[in-house]
């Protein structure tokens, strides 16, 4: 019988569409309007020391660049201390996306005793928020950084 051959040749045909084989490639794209915006660029960066008042305010500082946005940004940064998980939200900077480094500087509350003069570790991060509805972050960038906190 000759059918065999031809259910040989159907499988053989239809693996090679669905695999792409043989295809030319396109040459033009159309962007999806409803696929995420490209990931954002930027740099943060934490100074070496921060400063804690008697009161338990920290007070922590850096640079940052971006450009680019298309919503809202925001330096943002936390501190952490010895070996506690807890980290501590110190306040948030908004930022200007124009491509040239500025200074950021963000100041904040801990209850009194939480975190002491010494060594600390910072994150800071860099965070654009995008609103097609809901307003969903966006990082351009984010660096950890050991410091000093100094007693104000």
């Amino acid at each position: 019988m000759r059918v065999r051959p031809l259910l040989g040749a159907a499988a053989g045909a239809a693996l090679l569409l669905l695999t792409g084989a043989g295809t030319a490639p396109a040459t033009t794209s159309v962007p999806d309007p409803t696929a995420p915006a490209p990931a954002p660029a930027g740099s943060v960066t934490v100074d070496a020391v921060g400063r804690i008042a008697v009161d338990g305010t920290v007070t922590l500082s850096g640079t940052y660049r971006c450009a680019g946005s298309s919503g809202p940004v925001f330096v943002s940064s936390s501190v952490s201390q010895g070996v506690s998980t807890t980290r501590h939200g110190i306040g948030g900077t908004q930022a200007v996306c124009d491509g040239a480094e500025h200074r950021w500087v963000n100041t904040g509350p801990t209850m009194p005793g939480a975190l002491v003069a010494g060594a600390a570790h910072v994150e800071a991060g860099l965070m654009e928020l995008h609103s097609s509805g809901l307003p969903l972050p966006a990082f351009h960038a984010v660096q950890g950084q050991d410091i000093t906190l100094t007693q104000a």
